[in-house]
């Protein structure tokens, strides 16, 4: 049997203190190394971040803020960014030190490498602190000065109601097209975006016209000039009005768009606007939409609206076989809520709801005929035409106390400034119109997949609530879990936001925040 010698680790005497030590390429302990290295050198370990307290945002040199929260990943990489010399040596790991909020401190612990001597690499953990210091950045500086607007984008539709505007203020939220708006304000038939840069005012007229049938008109404002250079400073205003009509809406076509659309009508109703206006006779179940160029040329309004319509009660439901996608042709007979007990005056109507409505069911419509309209209004009907006694648009439900009245979901609205000195009158209105538009989101799931839904924080009990109120209501159960399902509503991160930064951080406790019990954790790896 062969014997093979083992080898023995070699030790050495330190060159500087003499302590006997393994050997290495330096030839010098831990301490005598860390006596003669500093690793650290060239890296500040104080250093100033800039935040803005209107927007809660950090800058990020050299123009640009960010939104982050306190001691966040997102956070944590701007602190690192703005260290210098960090360059010079290998960064192994980063992490948030504990310090009050409001001490306008923030503390960051590194754990850095670098080779020292020939094969030999020093690892040494320290702190940079950073002092937070208030600055505003130039949004926020802009909404605090007065008159620093360059565009604005006044948006107005002439109707007495406000459903559309809040539809469009859900898809500028969804979007996020209002982001470069410095502010925005409400008006008695609109709303006022206030921008910076004409460009980003062209740009949201852009998205405006791409959602809804407008018509936009520009003017500008000379407010100073320089001959010499030949240069001069406007104000620019985009006025943009949008068609006075609404979904559920009774109009009359003028004979020329009747006549493009196959004489259709003329007495139609309106069931959807968007970039188009979608139209539906419902007598004979055709439909048609024109384009908001071809609005504007025959331009023409309701005959009635939303604040005109009457509930109904149907009595009986006959289908007559034609369809329509989800309409059906029917002979409903109906009676006027208001009228039990006092009349039994029935009536029998056509109407495309067919596939909606069923005996029992109630409903809105129009009474047009207890209504007067102006001869105006009435052009594209021939004399020898009769206008129907009423007009269904849709199904209704009970009144101010079922079950609808608490919601497991809510959407979010756009900050903007009201309107002052607001009557008492005009904010029951805002209500009202809210409270429909509450309804229609509930009743339309087209609606509800163009626009962000939330849930509430306890969404699950007030649905199974929900759920007991519609059995006691005789309500079909499975199609309002359909409508109402907790599936397709979102969560707002913003009030749940959760951020672990257990990947930056040591096995160790660093609650401490004194520099010098840090540097006893101070390790070297010698190679």
């Amino acid at each position: 049997m062969e014997y093979i010698p083992q080898a023995k680790q070699a030790n050495i005497l330190c060159c500087m203190c003499g302590v006997l030590i393994p050997a290495n390429p330096s030839n010098m302990c831990v301490d005598c190394i860390k006596s003669q290295v500093d690793i650290t050198e060239g890296i500040p370990k104080q250093l100033t971040i800039q935040w803005c307290r209107g927007c809660a945002r950090y800058l990020q040199p050299p123009n640009h803020w960010a939104i982050a929260e306190l001691e966040s990943r997102e956070l944590l990489t701007i602190c690192i960014k703005r260290i210098k010399g960090l360059n010079k040596v290998k960064l192994v790991d980063a992490g948030w030190v504990w310090t009050e909020p409001h001490s306008k401190r923030l503390k960051v612990k590194l754990t850095i490498q670098k080779e020292v001597f020939t094969s030999a690499i020093l690892q040494q953990i320290f702190i940079v602190e950073f002092i937070v210091q208030g600055q505003q950045c130039d949004k926020c500086q802009k909404f605090e000065a007065k008159d620093t607007w360059n565009s604005v984008v006044q948006l107005r539709q002439k109707v007495d109601h406000k459903r559309t505007f809040l539809y469009i203020e859900q898809l500028i939220l969804k979007h996020n097209a209002h982001a470069q708006t410095l502010n925005i304000k409400e008006k008695p038939d609109g709303l006022d975006f206030f921008f910076s840069n004409r460009n980003h005012a062209m740009k949201f007229v852009e998205f405006i016209s791409a959602i809804t049938p407008v018509k936009t008109k520009k003017s500008e404002q000379l407010i100073s000039s320089d001959e010499q250079n030949n240069a001069a400073n406007y104000k620019y205003t985009f006025s943009v009005e949008i068609v006075p009509l609404s979904k559920d809406d009774i109009v009359c076509l003028p004979p020329k768009i009747a006549h493009q659309l196959g004489n259709m009508g003329p007495l139609v109703v309106v069931t959807k606007v968007s970039n188009l206006i979608h139209f539906i006779d419902p007598n004979t179940l055709h439909t048609g939409e024109i384009s908001s160029l071809t609005f504007w040329n025959s331009p023409f309004r309701a005959l009635s609206s939303y604040k005109q319509l009457v509930e109904f009660t149907v009595l009986d439901v006959n289908l007559t076989g034609e369809t329509r996608g989800r309409y059906a042709l029917s002979d409903i007979q109906l009676m006027r809520s208001a009228d039990f007990g006092a009349n039994d005056n029935i009536h029998d109507i056509r109407s495309h709801l067919g596939n909606i409505l069923n005996p029992g069911d109630l409903a809105l419509g129009y009474d047009v005929a207890s209504s007067n309209f102006p001869d105006s209004d009435l052009a594209g009907m021939k004399k020898n035409q009769q206008l129907p006694d009423f007009v269904l648009v849709k199904k209704t439900y009970p009144s101010k106390n079922d079950f609808r009245f608490k919601r497991h979901w809510y959407f979010k609205e756009i900050p903007k400034e009201g309107i002052e000195n607001p009557k008492k009158f005009e904010i029951d209105q805002m209500e009202r119109d809210r409270e429909e538009f509450l309804r229609e989101i509930e009743a339309d799931p087209e609606l509800r997949s163009k626009i962000n839904i939330y849930k509430e924080a306890d969404a699950a009990n007030i649905l199974q609530q929900r759920i007991k109120k519609m059995q006691e209501h005789g309500v079909d159960e499975e199609a309002i879990k359909e409508e109402l399902a907790l599936d397709g509503l979102l969560d707002d991160m913003a009030n749940n936001l959760t951020i672990n930064d257990e990947e930056f951080e040591d096995e160790e406790d660093y609650e401490e925040d004194d520099d010098e019990e840090y540097d006893e954790d101070d390790e070297d790896m010698m190679e």
